[in-house]
Parts: C-alpha cells; structure tokens; sequence
C-alpha cells in the first residue's frame, strides 16, 4: 500500500478501503459510478457500489487476497480523482 494523499480520503481496515462521495443527487451518482465503472474495467479491478439519492458508498478489497492490495490502493487513487475531476467530495467519517 502507498501512502499518498489521496487515500487520505478513505477509510482503512485490515481487509478493505471504505468511504462516501458526496454527490448531492441521484443523478450526479449515476454519472459517477459510470466513470468508475471505466476505470474498474479497464484495471480488472471491482469495486462494492451503494448508490444512495445523494451520496456514494465504496468499499475496495481483493476477495480472492482475502484483504487489501495494491490494486485496492490503486483504484481508491483513482477513484479519487475522479470523484476530484467532478467536484465531488468525500466524507469517510459517514461510513
């Protein structure tokens, strides 16, 4: 695991990364989780999604590590650039 910035906005256990994207609205989510869904199949790597009317949940592990990897820090980078790139916060205190 790195210790970059961005995974500041995350929360960490032993087995997983978790947090909420503020997205103020059912659709501002859809389009959110559109542009994740991308990247998740572009790096083969698959997050758990719970799209609420104004916010995101995310939860990154690798199921078959049975924990964190490399590929959960990576995608909770990118997944943070994203939610940057579309003016959408993160509170990882509300999960």
């Amino acid at each position: 695991m790195t210790g970059s910035e961005e995974i500041t906005h995350w929360n960490q256990t032993e087995t997983a990364l978790t947090t909420r994207f503020l997205t103020g609205s059912f659709v501002r989510g859809v389009a959110f989780i559109n542009a994740i869904t991308d990247a998740a199949e572009a790096a083969g790597h698959h997050p758990d999604v719970d799209l609420r009317y104004d916010h995101v949940d995310i939860t990154l592990t690798t199921h078959d590590a049975g924990g964190l990897t490399d590929k959960d820090t990576a995608m909770a980078e990118e997944i943070s650039r994203i939610a940057t790139d579309q003016d959408i916060s993160a509170d990882p205190s509300q999960i």
